[in-house]
């Protein structure tokens, strides 16, 4: 095994050089032929990520174990990389997304209006690199820096429309974000190397007391970039933003090397203390819950996504946190349900929600806009679009038989073992069900309310009335990950057995035995059976309907009017009246903003509503936080004199106090 798993991590840095050479070699082609640049970017994209996924999938059936250093001139690093079946779960869904965006993008962006584009394959390529590397890890310092090159390459990939309105400022919020959270894992590194004498994941060590302040430093950190609120405010600015094949890889499978590090830092401290687990798990309820609640208010159809992915984010945090719970209590199958549950989602979430960027993107492309409210009508105009979207609405509502439904299930499962265990347990366990409950209702209102403005009744716009079907490159990876949801939701109980070896790591073998137990009376009335019954319902409702009006006669006609003869378009429900039901509820929670004008006198004029939800963690958290930081780093601009010589007194004013320092420790 170990001459196996050697093997398949050569290969999964071959893929990663691939990728770098590849893009590098697009950007030298497009300055002489953007048809060659295009070629070897998305080329090289396709077969390293071909490559990867082979080698990861192969090594998680295998359960492939390896570690190798390299030598590599670099203070307190090395260049550690290793294969295990967490790295080569988490590796499955990342090949999978970005080789299919890839494709997608090559009829996205076309014509390439005389851009080089070999700026985007440049960058896209290497964002998939980095994710890679960042996976495969096993030093402290190469983890940061593939940390940081996947975080750069992201930013240049949303900024790459910047000349559409908001995407620079997107850009830079999201830039922010990210080293604001990279200050987190540095102190957190630091931490762990100086314990254990050395910057290798193998050495590191936790002083005796300290599991749980460190477990912070990585939830601030990792969970910055997964999208945990409050740490999202990035989330909802950069992915409407950015391209949406970028869309698709970012919310797909960017924000999960949040949750891998999460997981990681679990495997490397050991255990934590029972709050840590308390603490993701009401991060994951707040989130899923706020995430839905503000996707349900927006008209922004990219926008509502990302918010989506927030909630979706908050549904994998109660699953890792039951895991931990059942860890630090001793209950083997609440962790095991818990932790496959939440992994199970990563790859579920992966799917639906890389399909719905996608098409979302076909829509944008089709119409030129993201509004909701302008769209509708689209199912006649763009059946394959539709038919996608449609399959990935119900697969991230958790309905059956697609794969959304399977994850949710189990961590469902994890909560109810839960509730068999101690009074504390049960009260999480209880949360948890709660929580899933109304996130899961508010999701499939949210979707229902999404699919049914934008795909039908009848166009409100011009733009989309005159909407076109995508192009076969555009269609392909649709079709490709709509079929994926359908058969991992009809798969659901191989797909769990696959990430088994993956959730032993974070349980123990005591907890994989008790899971596979639990999954044995659980999974014989899953996804299969319960879809059977469903389409058995629909099919007997269906047979009901047509056996009452057989010879019967049926007469079309108009429905109600409500008084006007000739019903337009604008009188069809909008997206604003279809959630205003439940969002006027949380209306503490989302304090919109809304203008009026009601028709008032003998000659009233013409009336006007407009409404819009601001964040309000970025608006009452973090937009104060940075108007200070801004204040304060400006009265320290006097040091800023424009002077050679006054920044080289700096430099040798600040080593004299750090050598300073060093003789005094």
């Amino acid at each position: 095994m170990p001459a196996q798993g050697s093997m398949l991590l050569f290969v999964l840095l071959g893929a990663v050089g691939l990728l770098g050479a590849s893009g590098a070699a697009s950007v030298f082609a497009g300055g002489r032929s953007e048809r060659w640049s295009v070629r070897l970017g998305v080329g090289g994209a396709v077969a390293a990520c071909l490559a990867g996924l082979g080698a990861a999938a192969l090594a998680l059936v295998l359960r492939a174990d390896a570690v190798r250093t390299f030598a590599w001139n670099m203070p307190y690093g090395s260049f550690a990389v290793g294969l295990d079946p967490l790295t080569a779960f988490f590796l499955v869904p990342t090949f999978l997304l970005s080789g299919l965006a890839a494709i997608y993008a090559v009829g996205y962006f076309r014509p390439w209006h005389g851009r080089n584009p070999g700026r985007f394959w440049l960058f896209y390529n290497a964002l998939v690199a980095s994710m890679a590397l960042v996976l495969l890890a096993r030093n402290g310092v190469l983890f940061l820096v593939a940390w940081e090159a996947m975080a750069l390459t992201s930013f240049f990939l949303v900024i790459h429309d910047d000349a559409a309105d908001g995407v620079r400022e997107a850009g830079w919020t999201y830039l922010v974000a990210s080293h604001v959270g990279m200050a987190f894992l540095l102190a957190l590194f630091f931490l762990l190397g100086r314990a254990g004498g050395s910057q290798d994941f193998a050495a590191f060590a936790a002083p005796a007391g300290s599991a749980g302040g460190l477990f912070l430093l990585a939830l601030v950190g990792f969970g910055t970039k997964a999208g945990l609120v409050p740490f999202h405010v990035w989330l909802p600015e950069a992915h409407p933003a950015a391209p949406s094949p970028v869309s698709a890889v970012m919310s797909g499978v960017m924000i999960k090397t949040g949750i891998y590090g999460i997981l990681r830092t679990l495997a490397l401290l050991g255990g934590v203390p029972a709050w840590c687990a308390w603490l993701v798990l009401g991060l994951g309820a707040v989130s899923g819950l706020y995430g839905v609640l503000y996707a349900l208010a927006q008209r922004d159809l990219k926008r509502l996504l990302a918010y989506s992915s927030v909630e979706n984010i908050g549904i994998v945090a109660l699953g890792v946190g039951l895991g931990m719970l059942g860890v630090c209590h001793g209950l083997p199958a609440v962790a095991a349900l818990g932790f496959a549950g939440g992994l199970l989602h990563v790859l579920n979430h992966a799917a639906f929600k890389g399909l719905l960027f996608l098409g979302a993107g076909a829509v944008v492309h089709a119409t030129g806009t993201r509004e909701v409210e302008r769209l509708g009508g689209l199912l006649k105009r763009l059946p394959w679009t539709g038919a996608a979207f449609l399959a990935g609405a119900v697969a991230i509502c958790g309905l059956p038989p697609f794969n959304g439904f399977a994850g949710e299930f189990l961590i469902y499962g994890g909560a109810f073992k839960a509730l068999l265990g101690s009074d504390s347990v049960g009260l999480g366990g209880l949360a948890a069900v709660i929580a899933l409950a109304l996130i899961g209702g508010l999701a499939v209102a949210c979707f229902a309310r999404a699919f049914g403005i934008v795909f039908l009744g009848e166009p409100r716009t011009a733009d989309a009335e005159q909407g076109h079907e995508a192009g076969a490159a555009m269609r392909g990876p649709m079709i490709a990950l709509a079929a994926i949801c359908l058969a991992l939701g009809l798969g659901a109980g191989a797909a769990v057995r696959i990430l088994e070896p993956a959730v032993t790591m974070l349980t123990g073998p005591a907890g994989a035995s008790a899971g596979e137990a639990s999954m044995t009376w659980l999974f014989p009335i899953t996804c299969a059976a319960l879809a059977s019954a469903l389409l058995a319902v629909v099919g007997a409702l269906v047979g009901l309907r047509r056996r009452l009006l057989a010879g019967r006669p049926v007469r079309e006609t108009v429905t109600w009017d409500c008084g006007y003869a000739a019903p337009t378009a604008r009188m069809q429900y909008t997206a604003t009246g279809f959630a205003q039901p439940l969002t006027q509820g949380a209306e503490v929670l989302l304090q919109p903003h809304v203008e009026s004008r009601l028709p008032a006198g003998i000659f009233p004029a013409a009336a006007a509503f407009r409404s819009a939800t601001g964040d309000v963690a970025r608006h009452r958290l973090f937009d104060p936080l940075f108007r200070g930081t801004a204040n304060l780093l400006g009265r320290l601009r006097w040091l800023q004199q424009g002077r050679v010589h006054r920044y080289v007194l700096y430099v040798v004013a600040s080593l004299v106090a750090l050598l300073g320092w060093a003789l005094v420790r």
